[in-house]
């Protein structure tokens, strides 16, 4: 019996030393290199659809998120009857004010007058929010959309997932202009729109004790862009 508490001790430890490695594990594994591990594109068994499009408040233009079908098969037999009732999710996003959430693999931008569609990227992403910044528009008639995304696999696990590190990226109404305002290997903490002057204020936090971790040791960097201007130019200021 004394033998048996013994063993069942040593594979709880083992339960919880498994579990602690997978919670710590970094965003950002060092090989030796600072390049973030290249992520294949999608393969032709991934199921790829598309939300109905929205229109963002007066813009001519139509967005089309895109992401991997969501099939869950709970293997629930049906009352009156012998075939599986599977649960599918076909809602990809979500739409809330001037913002779209997900997990979504691309946005695909049309314009109301036209057939022809086009990707905001070719480069495997992950899109977490788009959000139309409709108060510069209504004062500068710049229509601009900002994207929180993960675009690198920073923890080489070989995908893309919210382990790794969050990007910040600007583009046109159109999906044109498609461009990354944070730097790699920097997280995005967050980012706020000042109305008052049309700048969009971000900071990130930058793993300068290279551990892999993203913690008070690092350097917070603090940045701007005057969205009132065509031209999108990061600019650094020290507020501490």
């Amino acid at each position: 019996m004394k033998k048996l508490h013994i063993t069942l001790i040593g594979i709880a430890i083992l339960f919880l030393t498994s579990c602690k490695e997978e919670v710590e594990k970094p965003k950002v594994t060092y090989d030796g290199t600072s390049r973030a591990k290249e992520i294949a594109k999608a393969d032709s068994s991934q199921i790829q659809i598309s939300d109905l499009p929205l229109q963002m408040e007066g813009t001519d233009y139509l967005i089309h998120p895109i992401a991997d079908l969501s099939i869950r098969e709970k293997g629930i037999k049906s009352r009156y009857g012998s075939s599986s009732v599977n649960d599918l999710s076909f809602t990809i996003s979500n739409y809330g004010e001037f913002e779209i959430t997900g997990f979504l693999q691309n946005l695909k931008f049309q314009k109301v007058d036209s057939d022809s569609i086009r990707k905001l990227t070719d480069k495997p992403v992950l899109i977490q929010t788009a959000t139309y910044l409709k108060s510069v528009a209504d004062k500068t008639n710049n229509q601009i959309m900002v994207y929180t995304m993960v675009d690198m696999d920073t923890n080489k696990d070989g995908k893309l997932d919210t382990s790794d590190i969050k990007a910040l990226y600007l583009s046109e109404i159109s999906g044109e202009k498609f461009t990354k305002i944070s730097y790699d290997f920097q997280e995005l903490i967050d980012w706020k729109l000042i109305g008052s002057n049309n700048r969009l204020y971000y900071r990130t936090v930058e793993d300068t004790n290279k551990n892999g971790e993203f913690d008070k040791k690092d350097v917070v960097n603090y940045y701007y862009i005057d969205l009132s201007k065509k031209e999108w130019k990061i600019i650094g200021y020290e507020p501490v």
